[in-house]
């Protein structure tokens, strides 16, 4: 998340941490949080929103830090805390829990949020994986309570997802788009108002749109959309990079970094044309120049 003064927050998965990096490439740490700190959004308190995944397994490889063990794709190892939703005071670093539940339905791994121009936000989880097996889950909304800041009733939204990771808002706020790891699809839902999915068919409503697929054996991450509607999204694998994608799913270009866990992206710079990416296998936050602006978030910078 890109900040007013031009420091970026990033995340840490593997170090369960939320550090500021200053333009001038200081790092310093904002709140140490354990388990795996993920996605994480300004949300309207001017706190910022965490998604944590409980901890994931990594392992070294040709001085590269990559998800699982040198023989097997599991991120669910001895360390795992379970899922959880926090937010952080940057101005002290405080650190609370929100949720570790959806209702009845305990978290797993939630990974990436998005705020609503209500003050609500939409929240993926991806599920952990294990050696056998894999969790089912899917798409959350917190609604904030009325007149009660800071509170807000979260609940799932749509289920299943097949490894919900990128989520992001359509500049008019009425699609939202989901990026699933493991089939590396670009999925996309109408709304009808925050929090509102509008059902696709009788059958099987809560079905998302599929605008496109990459079959070249990549996975998704986290996303960005700019101002024009397009779609940014992580693309991890051997080429790991950005893929952009047009409203309709077109693939606009891709954009190579080198690092095979490209994970995240987000907009910043006085005029919003500064894409900030995480490059996470290699440990580094690079930037680069946007053709065109990327989305004002509601409760960003």
């Amino acid at each position: 998340m890109y900040l007013r003064d031009g420091s970026v927050l990033v995340t840490e998965v593997a170090g369960g941490a939320l550090r500021r990096v200053r333009p001038d490439g200081a790092v310093e740490l904002v709140a140490s949080l354990g388990g795996g700190v993920n996605g994480a959004a300004i949300g309207p308190d001017g706190k910022v929103y965490i998604c944590n995944n409980g901890g994931s397994v990594f392992h070294e490889h040709g001085g590269l830090l990559l998800t699982g063990t040198e023989t097997e794709e599991f991120n669910q190892g001895e360390n795992y805390s379970g899922g959880r939703f926090e937010r952080v005071d940057l101005a002290t670093g405080r650190a609370e829990v929100l949720f570790r539940q959806a209702g009845e339905i305990r978290l797993s791994a939630p990974n990436d949020l998005v705020f609503d121009s209500t003050g609500g936000f939409w929240a993926t989880d991806t599920g952990k994986t294990r050696a056998r097996d894999r969790d089912r889950a899917g798409v959350l909304y917190a609604e904030p309570v009325p007149g009660a800041t800071g509170k807000y009733l979260l609940s799932e939204r749509i289920f299943p997802v097949n490894g919900a990771n990128g989520i992001g808002l359509s500049p008019d706020e009425s699609t939202l788009y989901v990026a699933e790891t493991h089939t590396a699809r670009l999925c996309s839902w109408d709304l009808s108002g925050p929090g509102k999915v509008l059902p696709r068919t009788t059958h099987r409503p809560l079905r998302g749109k599929v605008l496109n697929a990459l079959t070249d054996g990549s996975s998704f991450d986290s996303l960005a959309v700019d101002s024009e509607g397009n779609i940014a999204v992580a693309t991890i694998g051997a080429r790991g990079g950005i893929t952009v994608f047009d409203p309709a799913g077109r693939i606009v270009e891709f954009i190579a970094t080198g690092d095979p866990l490209t994970t995240n992206l987000c907009f910043g710079g006085a005029d919003l044309r500064t894409a900030y990416l995480t490059c996470a296998a290699s440990g580094r936050l690079i930037s680069l120049q946007w053709p065109v602006p990327g989305l004002a978030l509601p409760f960003g910078a």
